[in-house]
């Protein structure tokens, strides 16, 4: 497997890593623990060394799996792993409310630590803004977990540029993790060039879409129960039927090329800079190998630019979250 840099602190991961929120929420129930153990130990045998979880994926119960699973690679590997969220009684209990207090990071990370099963978290991001404390108050957190040894390297999610600056002033951002791919682009507007000039790698997350880059999702598809698709109106069967057209551009491109849709989308990606390192999840032995063939697959100057131009004439139909859920489009 290949290895990238993720800011200019020698982050060095593998140039794919495995994102395991699927395997215990967002997609329907809990997939089967010993299962996604495996799938996760393959991953490794495969050559992924970056691994991204979150105490609020399944209410600590993500991470609790990936530490299980990665216990015998202790010192090998790379866990990234968010704090940001907690339980809202005045919606169920449901990890929906926003808290980066100092006291409650600190909190978290004592908890994450125990339940990951490692001396020190590798990458430590804020989940989502706060906009209740102030980032330099979040990031000098941070940086204090760092000098006590509990943290390696600070990271943000679906940040603003304002908030990337003023964070990274306080305490050097390693990684931004963000939605980027073929069929969301907001970020090259301003935030890709604002990575660049700070040295600050990105982590693009739901590199496949949600799955709908695979072709493997359509209009008439069914979701679980507990699917959050079921809520996002990029979703909607109106919304994926129009969205079709991006479904299409990425399954003939790929067959023209002798690869999979997942495997060109995600070598786009990996060709728009060398310090991005998206990862995409699976719950599946087979789609992880699949999608890591990415690494291999090399598309030229033109390809790249055929692929831009393409997307660039698609109007992409839907927001990727329920108004209930505004907090998780960042600031």
């Amino acid at each position: 497997m290949q290895k990238r840099t993720l800011g200019k602190n020698n982050l060095e991961v593998s140039a794919l890593g495995l994102g395991c929120m699927g395997m215990s929420s967002g997609f329907g129930p809990p997939a089967d623990r010993g299962e996604m153990i495996g799938v996760i130990r393959k991953a490794v045998e495969l050559g992924v060394t970056f691994f991204d979880t979150a105490e609020v994926y399944g209410a600590h119960h993500n991470e609790i799996l990936v530490g299980e699973a990665l216990k015998p690679f202790k010192g090998k590997v790379t866990i990234a792993t968010k704090f940001g969220f907690e339980p809202d009684p005045a919606q169920g209990g449901a990890w929906m409310k926003l808290n980066s207090t100092p006291a409650h990071i600190r909190d978290v990370v004592d908890g994450s630590l125990q339940r990951l099963r490692v001396d020190t978290i590798d990458l430590l991001y804020q989940h989502r803004v706060d906009p209740n404390v102030p980032i330099e108050d979040v990031a000098g957190t941070v940086k204090a977990l760092i000098t006590a040894g509990k943290v390696k390297h600070f990271g943000l999610s679906e940040a603003s540029v304002d908030t990337i600056r003023r964070a990274h002033g306080v305490q050097p951002v390693a990684a931004l993790q963000s939605e980027y791919s073929l069929w969301f682009r907001e970020l090259e507007a301003e935030v890709l060039p604002t990575l660049e000039e700070l040295g600050i790698g990105l982590v693009p997350f739901a590199p496949l879409g949600k799955g709908f880059l695979t072709g493997a999702v359509d209009a008439t598809t069914s979701f679980e129960e507990g699917d959050f698709r079921n809520r996002s109106p990029r979703f909607a069967a109106e919304s994926r039927a129009a969205n079709q057209a991006m479904v299409d551009l990425v399954v003939g491109f790929a067959k023209a090329k002798g690869a999979t849709p997942a495997q060109v989308a995600l070598a786009w990606l990996l060709a728009q800079g060398p310090s991005i390192v998206p990862i995409p999840g699976t719950r599946s032995a087979s789609r992880l190998a699949e999608n890591i063939g990415a690494t291999s697959v090399m598309l030229a100057a033109e390809e790249l630019q055929t692929l831009r131009t393409a997307a660039e004439a698609i109007t992409v139909v839907g927001d990727r979250y329920p108004a209930e859920f505004k907090m998780m489009s960042g600031r």
